[in-house]
């Protein structure tokens, strides 16, 4: 079957209600603005679900080429409800976790850390840029990240996205000398064989929209594993 088969994208479901659903995206899929051959989220979900809800648009917004935790609401009011508490993560108790595959830099990083960059998007190229200080047009970016383990050739690392800025992660992590597998819009060496790269969204936590004080939590493996996913899991300080 087809990755955007009904069947499949049903299977990829990890939370759903009638106010919200979080699916584990493939790479290839947009959550908006799908161009050309790249698959249309909302429309695929439009096709699945059993009552056409008033809306489907992302909230949790992932890159194409990023797997992973991808939120949509179902309606205008919890739309409304989730863009406010991902605009104050923090104090609404939202949480986002990642998972990168990134080449061995040169030099050697602290193995954790928070890092804050200002960062800056061109639209006509698509492309972010982290600087460290503030100027104009750049807008505040932090991340935590941990070292999870190594290959021969590849360090495993774990983030905690503190922020939600464009392509936040790929360029914060290419400014400190981490080049994510398969990113050469951020320096790899060279692209995946299937495309994609190996950021994944690893799992979402989010206040439940109108039930104060509950947490929706959702955890998504990679959807294509491999011996490189496989070996990250089984690195013994991975906590997710």
């Amino acid at each position: 079957m087809m990755k955007n088969d009904p069947l499949v994208l049903q299977s990829r479901i990890l939370y759903q209600s009638e106010l919200c659903i979080v699916i584990n995206k493939l790479k290839g899929e947009a959550c908006e603005g799908a161009k050309g051959k790249i698959i249309d989220l909302p429309s695929a979900l439009a096709k699945i679900l059993p009552e056409k809800p008033e809306l489907i648009e992302a909230v949790h917004r992932l890159d194409v080429p990023v797997t992973g935790c991808a939120l949509f609401a179902l309606t205008s009011s919890a739309l409304e409800y989730l863009n406010a508490a991902f605009a104050s993560q923090q104090a609404q108790g939202v949480e986002k976790r990642y998972w990168a595959i990134v080449e061995k830099p040169s030099a050697s990083l602290p193995s954790n850390g928070e890092i804050v960059h200002w960062i800056e998007t061109k639209s006509g190229i698509n492309k972010s840029f982290a600087y460290n200080e503030e100027g104009y047009g750049r807008k505040k970016a932090s991340l935590k990240y941990r070292i999870t383990g190594e290959g021969k050739n590849y360090l495993f690392v774990e983030i905690q996205l503190l922020s939600g800025r464009h392509h936040q992660i790929r360029a914060q992590l290419a400014a400190i000398g981490l080049k994510i597998k398969g990113d050469l819009k951020y320096g790899a060496k060279r692209s995946e064989k299937d495309g994609g790269i190996r950021l994944h969204a690893r799992s979402l936590a989010f206040p439940n929209p109108f039930k104060n004080g509950e947490k929706i939590s959702v955890t998504a493996q990679p959807p294509q594993m491999d011996a490189l996913w496989e070996a990250f899991i089984q690195c013994p300080s991975s906590s997710l």
